[in-house]
């Protein structure tokens, strides 16, 4: 194999590649990337096994083959190599090494045969859909805050994708939560999507899919059957498991009689709490909300460090409450809203809390109270 790329593409590739591999490996191909070169492009595949991303990257194969490389190593070394560098990547099939240079600078890596490298099995997906980058996006950067980090409960460790309806209208949904906090995200159903099967990204698979995110105006082929769900771009193609369970049925955790309404904007609201909370201990992180006509008051007491309050003007016009959160929470939903007011509504001071982005039903999240 004989192949040269420009040195941006490659990281780019690298990057994508070397975040699958897991740093400890008892297996060691799987510390590997394994590069296949044929024709005007060089690919690189990387995997642990759940999670596979192959990235497609243009090049110029005088000629064509593939090996398996160290792809933490590999990265490493394209890193730090000057921007616009053109990279060389040389490997006889005979010695054992994948030789790299650029410029002046040479590095003779070891290699693993080709052979030993596990591919995913392709599986037949039962639903073929395609979905704009930016709206995946919102669905899974709003909802993963919640997925929980409890290993026993395994099927919470991950985002509930499926179709769903509201109020009628049919709708792509991501779901997480963690008992304590929960997400609940919708988009329009895209074409082709009614048939989804409700699968469970796990949590590593959300964070990787980010990087397939990133282009507003990308169309995202998304196919999804029982045991895979497989994210592609004409360039990159991101197959997962997705974790074997039952999602609970959170529509029983969404509240639907709450009706004492605060409203209130949302970044004064996060720098409040973000403030208070600074003397609360660690442990509980609790901070208490004084609700009265029109105005709020976030209060902290820790009787080992301290007390701090701080007064908010707020909409509200119901019967004074009196309501304790846990502060990490209330911050992670008040960072989700992206329009100017936060509404909450609540029932009583043991009953979940419903947060929603204004009147925008789209986007709602529900947190659990703590006694204060």
């Amino acid at each position: 194999m004989k192949v040269s790329i420009e040195r941006s593409a490659l990281l780019k590739a690298m990057s994508q590649a070397q975040s699958v591999v897991e740093r400890r490996n008892t297996i060691p191909i799987l510390a590997n990337v394994l590069i296949e070169a044929e024709g005007n492009t060089a690919s690189f595949r990387a995997t642990d096994l759940d999670i596979e991303v192959v990235d497609k990257t243009p090049a110029m194969v005088e000629r064509s083959g593939s090996t398996t490389v160290g792809a933490h190593t590999l990265h490493e070394i394209v890193r730090k190599l000057p921007d616009g560098a053109m990279v060389d990547l040389l490997d006889d099939g005979a010695s054992g090494r994948l030789e790299v240079s650029a410029g002046r600078s040479n590095f003779s890596l070891a290699t693993l045969p080709k052979e030993d490298f596990p591919v995913m099995a392709t599986s037949d997906y039962d639903c073929n859909f395609t979905a704009n980058a930016a709206v995946l996006r919102r669905l899974f950067d709003k909802s993963k805050f919640a997925i929980s980090t409890e290993e026993t409960r395994y099927y919470l460790n991950g985002v509930y994708m499926h179709a769903s309806d509201r109020d009628g209208e049919k709708v792509l949904r991501c779901v997480a939560t963690d008992g304590h906090r929960l997400a609940r995200i919708d988009a329009p159903l895209p074409e082709n999507a009614e048939g989804l099967p409700g699968v469970i990204v796990p949590r590593k698979t959300v964070g990787e899919l980010r990087k397939l995110l990133e282009d507003d105006d990308a169309d995202i082929a998304v196919s999804v059957s029982e045991t895979k769900v497989r994210f592609a771009t004409p360039e990159i193609t991101l197959t997962s498991k997705v974790i074997d369970g039952s999602f609970p049925d959170y529509t029983r955790v969404i509240p639907q009689g709450n009706t004492r309404r605060l409203e209130v904007d949302a970044a004064e609201f996060a720098k409040a709490v973000d403030r208070v909370s600074t003397v609360s201990s660690e442990r509980s992180r609790a901070v208490k909300l004084a609700l009265d006509e029109d105005r709020l008051i976030l209060s902290v007491n820790a009787p080992d460090s301290g007390a701090a309050e701080e007064e908010l003007a707020v909409a509200y016009g119901d019967e004074r409450l009196e309501i304790g959160f846990n502060a990490k929470y209330l911050l992670e939903i008040a960072g989700q809203v992206d329009r100017e007011n936060a509404v909450f509504m609540f029932n009583s001071s043991g009953d979940p809390t419903l947060m929603r982005e204004g009147n925008d039903e789209t986007a709602v999240y529900v947190v659990m109270p703590m006694r204060v």
